[in-house]
């Protein structure tokens, strides 16, 4: 007689991803039902109208058009005499829209199907790294990623989800042995998006924990092959801008004309700074508020410190790893990696208005999640759908941007 097989080994691969992209879904068009939008009409959530804020024009722009920058006062008498055009922005998730719409949809329509396509690609990564076994601990990670904290903008037009699903895919790289695979992943996330630069140093730094099977000169070269051919994204995203303004600097002369940007930051007095912003004194919805909206409109703060709660937990299993057990897997020392430097890097750059959605690429570091006891899981999923549900009151009243 066979051994009856577990309900486990009966599952069909994709359909834990599957579920968790659905729940999310489902999750923020209840909370999205629950809010108002910035004029005081009703949501719609199923509409790309909900989805798209003040960047999301410009990802736009450049996958209509491309690049460009002028001086405002040459169009704008009335504005202050700065640099504006697009060029602030990368172009990867802008040049991946282009081609979905080649199959005759929107740029529009084909931004929102992009990003739900790489949140449902996320969550198949991450059921890979997870070892595609259901088990308490699995199950918990992948509930937990379908409320991440800042993981309505995976559903909105932004590169988020599309850079989250790069980073992954070079932690799956990483893991698998596949330099190339892995280069060409952290070409994609450096093309997204700034904070994709992370790829790059986490690459640089595989030489110590990744490629065990080779020497260390085969190691250290494939460190090194794979960061350098993960920064040429930023070389692509040069010169389109070279390109289409004829500087190569374009990106740092808007950032520092039109958003004090470019200079490296006392990280800890950013975070002061984001924690303090005045949000809703800025972009208050019309009317009455719904008690949701009324209680997200400082939502940001309580998501700066469960942000800081999640990345104090991430280190302190690592180390309680590293002492029970003496060892992380290749892909926990990669996690780990991005996870630490996503969190600093806006600060270090100053993104004060932004840093929130840069936050939410730590969904990668869900690989580490699935070690936490099931005794400190659920509180993290209670606190995270909680901050779910008032962070994405206050994206879909248009406070954040």
């Amino acid at each position: 007689m066979r051994p009856r097989t577990g309900l486990v080994t009966r599952l069909p691969p994709l359909l834990p991803p599957a579920v968790a992209w659905v729940v999310s879904n489902l999750f923020t068009w209840l909370v999205a039902g629950l809010s108002v939008a910035g004029d005081g009409s009703r949501v719609a959530y199923w509409s790309t109208a909900g989805r798209r804020r003040w960047d999301s024009e410009h990802y736009l722009s450049i996958a209509r058009t491309g690049y460009e920058m002028f001086r405002c006062r040459e169009r704008y008498a009335d504005f202050p005499d700065v640099l504006c055009g697009n060029v602030a922005w990368f172009p990867g998730y802008s040049m991946a829209v282009r081609a979905v719409s080649a199959t005759g949809m929107s740029l529009e329509v084909s931004a929102v199907v992009l990003a739900e396509a790489s949140l449902l690609g996320m969550f198949a990564v991450l059921w890979w790294l997870l070892g595609a076994r259901l088990t308490p601990a699995t199950g918990l990670t992948m509930a937990v990623g379908a409320v991440f904290p800042g993981g309505v903008y995976f559903h909105a037009v932004f590169p988020i989800a599309f850079g989250t699903l790069a980073l992954l895919v070079c932690v799956a790289g990483v893991r698998r042995g596949a330099w190339g695979l892995a280069a060409a992943a952290g070409f994609v996330a450096v093309a997204c998006h700034p904070v994709g630069a992370v790829a790059v140093g986490m690459l640089l730094s595989s030489a110590l924990f990744a490629w065990r099977g080779d020497p260390w000169p085969v190691r250290c070269a494939k460190a090194l092959a794979s960061a350098a051919l993960a920064g040429c994204g930023l070389l692509w995203a040069k010169w389109l801008m070279w390109r289409a303004t004829g500087r190569w600097d374009a990106y740092e002369a808007i950032q520092r004309s039109s958003y004090r940007q470019g200079d490296v930051r006392r990280p800890f007095e950013e975070m002061r700074k984001a924690y303090a912003f005045p949000f809703s004194d800025w972009y208050r919805p019309e009317g009455d508020l719904p008690w949701l909206v009324e209680q997200g409109l400082a939502a940001h703060r309580t998501q700066l410190w469960l942000n800081i709660a999640f990345l104090v937990l991430l280190l302190v299993t690592a180390g309680i790893r590293l002492v029970r057990d003496h060892r992380l897997d290749v892909a926990e020392w990669a996690v780990l990696v991005l996870a630490v430097a996503i969190f600093f890097v806006p600060f270090l750059a100053g993104a004060e208005m932004s840093w929130y959605r840069n936050h939410a690429q730590m969904f990668v570091a869900l690989v580490l999640v699935r070690r936490v006891p099931p005794w400190v899981q659920v509180p993290l999923l209670v606190a995270c759908a909680a901050q779910y549900a008032l962070f994405g009151a206050m994206f879909f009243a248009g406070v954040v941007v």
